[in-house]
């Protein structure tokens, strides 16, 4: 049941209505579908109530879960009849401007600088609180209407923590692992179930019992969990896919040219080199290509930029750091931000490609966003344009346009869901996923 804070006290609302506190108010804000609902999910803002052609801003802020604030704005002009729909009436300025019916969430920006949004806590929801002011002065409007907004994944923590969609199952199974900062991270993971996948968020270091520091990649760790969903009595086989970002992108290309049962990979903004550390697995080693500190430049802002900081590869796609990804079986799907400053992104996937058309294997599906940055994320995640980086511990550019970025982030999505269903037989169904 839908409930709000009326008056200072707990209201039931009838289903379909959203959350809000403008009892007192002269316009209501709505969100449909009304209640919680996946970040992944687009949502429909409206306000009523307001006077024919009044300008109005609206405002949506959210705190994480170390209490940061995120806010975004945008000025708006209400109807002939005093609506304002924010899938027909484009923004007419302020974090955003044109027809953007979930710019208030892709435009969100930290109020600390260089400040990353994540969610590590999948069991409690983002709320985000949107607000309607009078005028188009986002800090001085006198507030006319206010909704809280609730976005939840679910789950909980161990090293590797699993995913299940709802039903008896079995399901397809994907592996989710994230880059060089560490940790466990399970939103993408979540949200992956939610579409059919039995998804495990895998922690490889600096969480637990892990090692606090990545010196080396021993595949063997992830081969276990490999083995772990196989054996599974919700997962279907005969194999799993791989999705991975940076980093972790790398080891899935690595996991899918040396392990078994590996169906289908995904690399988002991945080098299919081992670059900072070597890759292991039994008794081969992938020696680390490396990088220049002297090739880090300054950009104007005064952050860093890495992007031309590796050694140069030798040899093209014979390099010994390159991952021999044509002993993969399966297909692999590049997703490329061509703003991506962390490292260049399009000249790896071309790299790779040469690699698989150079032993007989076929041409990958490469897809390039032009403006998306290197922290592609699921759809209406706000751009993360800088940020610490966890290797040279200094802030760092990864690039990206707001706009841009966003849009590159929804279609990525649907290409990925698509991939996944189409090698490793999902549905796409969408439900809550449970652990």
């Amino acid at each position: 049941t839908d409930r709000s804070r009326a008056r200072g006290r707990l209201t039931r609302r009838p289903p379909g209505a959203l959350p809000t506190r403008a009892a007192r108010m002269a316009a209501t804000v709505t969100v449909e579908p009304a209640g919680r609902c996946l970040w992944d999910e687009p949502v429909r803002i409206a306000v009523r109530g307001l006077a024919p052609g009044q300008p109005v801003t609206l405002r949506a802020s959210l705190r994480d879960e170390k209490g940061a604030l995120f806010r975004a704005h945008a000025r708006y002009r209400a109807d002939a009849t005093g609506q304002l729909d924010l899938e027909r009436a484009p923004a007419l300025g302020g974090s955003f401007a044109g027809l953007e019916p979930m710019g208030l969430l892709w435009a969100l920006e930290p109020e600390k600088p260089l400040w990353r949004f994540l969610k590590r806590d999948v069991q409690a929801p983002f709320a985000v609180q949107l607000e309607v002011l009078d005028g188009h002065e986002p800090e001085a409007g006198r507030l006319l209407g206010r909704a809280v907004h609730e976005r939840p994944v679910r789950a909980g923590r161990v090293r590797a923590t699993l995913f299940l969609p709802p039903g008896p199952g079995p399901f397809p199974g994907v592996i989710d692992i994230f880059g060089v900062g560490g940790g466990l991270l399970e939103y993408r993971a979540s949200l992956l179930a939610s579409h059919g996948f039995a998804t495990l968020a895998l922690a490889y270091y600096d969480f637990d019992d892990l090692p606090t520091r990545l010196d080396s990649i021993h595949l063997d760790y992830f081969e276990e969990a490999v083995s772990y969903m196989l054996q599974h009595a919700q997962v279907k086989g005969p194999g799993i896919g791989l999705l991975g970002i940076s980093l972790g992108a790398d080891i899935c290309l690595s996991m899918a040219s040396f392990l078994k049962n590996i169906s289908a990979t995904v690399s988002i903004n991945g080098s299919g080199l081992s670059g900072s550390t070597d890759i292991r697995y039994k008794q081969t080693c992938l020696p680390r290509l490396g990088y220049d500190p002297r090739r880090i430049k300054v950009a104007f802002s005064g952050l860093l930029d890495i992007v031309d900081v590796r050694n140069d590869v030798v040899g093209g796609c014979e390099d010994p750091s390159m991952i021999p990804i044509d002993k993969a079986q399966g297909p692999i799907l590049f997703i490329v931000g061509l703003d991506d400053h962390n490292w260049r992104s399009e000249f790896y996937a071309q790299l790779a490609s040469d690699r698989l058309q150079a032993h007989g294997k076929e041409k990958p599906q490469i897809i390039s966003y032009p403006g998306a940055g290197h922290n592609i994320e699921p759809p209406y995640f706000p751009l993360c344009p800088a940020s610490l980086h966890k290797l040279v511990d200094k802030p760092v550019l990864w690039g990206g346009e707001p706009r841009a970025h966003s849009k590159a982030q929804v279609d990525a999505w649907k290409q990925i869901l698509t991939f996944f269903c189409k090698h490793l037989g999902g549905t796409q169904k969408r439900a809550s996923p449970k652990l």
